[in-house]
């Protein structure tokens, strides 16, 4: 379990690269929800990719960072409260390194299903709970428009994260060499 939380170069760089991904998904790679100030964000599919190959360090890095850069590109500064949240559910998707086989070549029912329970958990938590009380402790939002922010964020981003995700992962488990697979001919 120890090995989750590991930094090394390779968690410094996937952090880097995927903040920068997540920025430009973030920012033109969107569609308008129903609730106003939401929006459907294909970034969070890849975060949940990067979530299973990288880890939560790298991951949470990834979101936070990404989000960050986007909200200060286009509208000038971060709205914190969802960034940090961002952060967290970028984190939360890590839990899913080292449990699934997707580096083995293998992303069968089992491993797509350890996956989208971790990355809904840490939808629930970051967009249910944590976005809507820091909006309600930093910008003195109403509780009501923001709860109902939270609940489209936290309905829309586990719907991506679960497709998007799910696919990417689905294509890259199928490059992978399977373990045993290749045999000596005699």
């Amino acid at each position: 379990m120890k090995d989750i939380f590991k930094v090394t170069t390779r968690t410094i760089v996937a952090a880097g690269l995927g903040a920068a991904l997540f920025a430009l998904l973030f920012m033109f790679v969107k569609i308008p929800s129903p609730v106003p100030g939401t929006y459907i964000q294909t970034a969070y599919g890849l975060a949940g990719f990067f979530g299973v190959l990288f880890g939560p360090i790298a991951t949470g890095l990834m979101a936070f960072i990404g989000h960050a850069i986007s909200d200060a590109v286009q509208y000038g500064s971060p709205w914190w409260s969802w960034v940090i949240s961002s952060g967290i559910a970028g984190f939360i998707y890590g839990f899913a390194f080292k449990r699934t086989r997707v580096e083995e070549g293998i992303f069968g029912g089992k491993d797509i299903l350890t996956y989208n329970i971790i990355q809904v958990i840490g939808n629930a938590i970051a967009w249910i709970l944590v976005a809507p009380v820091l909006d309600i402790v930093i910008y003195a939002e109403p509780a009501n428009k923001v709860f109902a922010q939270g609940l489209m964020a936290f309905a829309s981003n586990s719907v991506v994260a679960g497709v998007v995700g799910t696919l990417l992962l689905l294509a890259y488990a199928a490059t992978r060499t399977r373990k045993g697979s290749l045999s000596k001919k005699s």
